[in-house]
């Protein structure tokens, strides 16, 4: 679009919330853009409508229609609730849970939401305080509520928020629903159609109950509890990085035997500033900085953390020599699977019924190790949604041993339909405590895992590409990829591509077209390599990123071989970067 004609749209839509019914705060923030003789600003908060996607709403908050506010977060729960109205309307009574991290306004939103459900005849149970993302999860379920919404944008930087959706299964909503709510939505034109005056009287603070009743199914999870009596003094340094972590992740540990949990003072402070950190986000190495500091200084032998929202865990474990290193999302996931799968086997759990579950961009070293060992394995798409959806499918015939993302995101337990760091932290500890019982670090049963299954080293690369013309380069960068497919990545042939944007994929050594067996279409291409090389390629659905997952593999016959086998991984991804410009 011509940057004139742009210009004029977005002018003319910020006049219009000049004159509409919105509040006086809104409206002097508006015409501060107007004002402004750089209309950047005034673009990007304008040139489009804030999309209600398939998860729900996230983006800066602010004034304007691309921007996260009352009436953004207002336009979503009334197009909710009319869809509840509809979908629901042989209920006596619909009822949904909201509940919200630590971020700036929050709290501010929640209520708003609350309100507008109320308004709408639909009881609310409201959390009295900022809460973990898999309680809300878990709450719906217990409540046999009809939907749910969080409030968070999970490990964005602090200028975000966003509204997270869920379906009466606690999983975030799938289809149909998720188009018919974005149809319902976008059916609101006017914030008049919005209808913000609340009933107190269908509105119901939770709290501490649920919270009880939480904890109780995290203690069901431990598989380890002999290990635990005798290890309860390991030294655990956690941090919630100011988030809704700190609720509930120390009760956890508690409830399960740990008695030397040591915390981080700084990142205790619930701040939606996140005044330590740039990125609120554990799988950055700075997010952590804090805390491994403290566990050198207390002599701790694990370091755990949570986001924001308290759904992803980031972990730091010591070394041979006694140094901390941090534990990617893949290992994480290769590391719980492993636990799990040995404890039910020890336990004498395994039955040939239980299954895993990871997504299509997780290490393909998690594949090794279900198929060794009789578990079956699916593959699901990015996102918590889909791994709960498989979950739901097959609860009646399958037992559900625990899901994973590259993300840093696990679950065990199908308690809960979103992942879940409370319980991640808990086996997390466990593990630790488990392999000390038996004469071994984490790292040391990593190395293990690695020698008998095959070395595999991942690295994530994100190009961020923010704003309209952001949007318009990741286009861009996806279309000739497809266009220009890769016949070699270092030096490899390609012999596998899919593409899940049509569903099939080109077997090169076969010379077979294949339709992949997925829920929906997504834009995401892979390809895999003679020499066992993995590239993912696929934009970020709630982040203005363009993701490239680079896994490649090696072997080692022992600990000790280890370091050449990641010496020259090192090399190839360094070389794959280079042929990608990435």
């Amino acid at each position: 679009m011509d940057q004139e004609i742009l210009l004029h749209n977005v002018t003319e839509k910020a006049q219009r919330w000049l004159s509409g019914n919105y509040d006086e705060e809104t409206k002097k923030e508006v015409e501060k853009m107007l004002a402004n003789e750089d209309k950047s600003l005034l673009i990007d908060a304008f040139y489009r409508e804030l999309e209600f996607g398939t998860g729900g709403l996230r983006g800066i908050m602010g004034a304007g229609s691309n921007r996260v506010n009352k009436y953004t977060v207002g336009s979503a729960t009334q197009g909710l609730s009319n869809y509840l109205l509809q979908e629901f309307a042989d209920l006596p009574e619909i009822k949904v849970v909201i509940g919200h991290d630590n971020r700036n306004n929050s709290r501010k939103y929640a209520e708003i939401t609350a309100n507008i459900f109320s308004a709408n005849g639909i009881k609310v149970y409201l959390f009295e305080a900022l809460r973990p993302t898999p309680e809300v999860s878990f709450a719906i379920r217990k409540l046999g509520c009809q939907s749910g919404v969080m409030m968070t944008a999970s490990h964005n930087p602090k200028e975000y928020n966003g509204y997270k959706a869920y379906w009466n299964d606690g999983a975030q909503v799938l289809a149909p629903h998720d188009k018919n709510i974005i149809a319902e939505v976008n059916r609101i034109k006017d914030v008049d159609d919005i209808k913000f005056e609340g009933n107190p009287d269908l509105i119901n603070i939770i709290g501490k109950d649920m919270d009880l009743a939480f904890l109780e199914e995290v203690k069901k999870l431990s598989l380890s509890p002999d290990a635990i009596e005798r290890q309860h003094d390991l030294k655990i340094v956690y941090t919630p990085i100011h988030g809704a972590g700190i609720t509930l992740v120390p009760a956890a540990l508690k409830a399960v035997g740990f008695t030397n949990v040591i915390n981080v003072p700084e990142q205790d402070v619930i701040s939606g500033d996140f005044p330590t950190v740039v990125s609120p986000n554990p799988e950055e190495p700075a997010a952590l900085e804090l805390a491994v500091k403290r566990a050198i200084e207390t002599g701790a032998e694990i370091v755990m953390a949570t986001d924001p929202d308290a759904d992803r865990i980031g972990t730091a474990v010591r070394d041979n020599n006694g140094e901390f290193v941090l534990i990617n999302g893949n290992q994480t996931m290769i590391i719980y699977l492993y636990y799990l799968i040995t404890r039910w086997r020890e336990l004498g759990k395994l039955t040939g019924k239980e299954y895993a579950v990871k997504t299509i961009v997780t290490s393909e070293l998690v594949s090794k190790i279900a198929r060794k060992n009789n578990v079956e394995l699916f593959d699901s798409y990015t996102g918590f949604k889909w791994i709960a959806d498989i979950i739901r499918k097959n609860e009646d015939n399958k037992v559900y041993l625990g899901g994973g993302e590259e993300s840093y995101g696990f679950l065990a337990g199908d308690f809960v339909r979103d992942k879940d760091s409370v319980s991640a932290c808990m086996l997390f500890a466990e593990i630790a405590a488990w392999t000390k019982d038996n004469g071994r670090t984490i790292y040391q049963m990593l190395q293990d895992i690695y020698v008998e299954y095959g070395y595999s080293k991942e690295e994530g690369v994100s190009l961020v590409r923010k704003g309209k013309e952001g949007a318009e380069e990741i286009e861009a960068m996806m279309k000739n990829f497809r266009n220009n497919p890769l016949t070699k990545i270092a030096g490899s042939d390609v012999i596998l591509l899919k593409d899940f944007a049509t569903l099939e994929a080109i077997d090169f050594i076969s010379k077979e077209n294949i339709t992949l067996s997925m829920p929906t279409t997504a834009n995401v291409l892979q390809y895999y390599t003679e020499d066992g090389t993995k590239l993912s390629i696929r934009p970020s659905g709630t982040e203005p990123k363009i993701k490239f997952y680079i896994e490649v593999v090696g072997i080692a016959d022992s600990r000790e071989a280890l370091k050449k086998a990641e010496e020259a991984a090192t090399e190839k991804i360094e070389l794959i970067r280079k042929e990608l410009n990435i």
